[in-house]
């Protein structure tokens, strides 16, 4: 007969106990490194009113202009949303269009233009039935044929 070798659950675990990093082991360069991170931390989120009056504010004055509490969302232009420019597209309009002119006359007004979709017709017949349907009365929008919508 010949012998089959066989591996037992023991192998297994001792090969998978080789690749798993050893507990315990102290890193004191990553010790160092987060402790220096929990200082800056704790510094940014200190209140002012803890400095004394005699430390100078050099800290304030070699802070970059550029910091995350100072930039604010005025500084981007506020897009349209397809559906806002859609009714605006519509009620300049008067009379009902199906979303392939709205798309068309958005783009030649500047109002909204697809961000390189390959069907925005299809997109925003879509969110006008879903306003249609959820608003109901309220909607901007009416349907008054097949592929074809109208202000309210």
């Amino acid at each position: 007969m010949i012998a089959k070798k066989i591996k037992t659950a023991g192998a297994k675990k001792a090969k998978s106990a080789k690749a798993k990093p050893k507990l315990g082991v102290f890193d004191e360069a990553a010790h160092e490194a987060s402790a220096k991170k929990l200082a800056r931390l704790e510094a940014l989120d200190a209140p002012e009113a803890t400095k004394t009056e005699d430390e100078p504010d050099a800290a304030k004055e070699a802070a970059p202009a550029s910091t995350r509490a100072n930039k604010t969302k005025a500084t981007k232009p506020e897009r349209m949303s397809a559906l806002d420019a859609a009714a605006k597209v519509l009620q300049e309009a008067g009379e009902p269009m199906n979303a392939r002119e709205m798309i068309e006359e958005m783009a030649e007004k500047g109002y909204w233009t697809t961000p390189g979709g390959k069907t925005p017709q299809a997109t925003l017949t879509s969110a006008i039935a879903r306003e249609i349907a959820t608003k109901g009365k309220e909607s901007r929008f009416e349907k008054s044929s097949r592929g074809h919508f109208a202000a309210t």
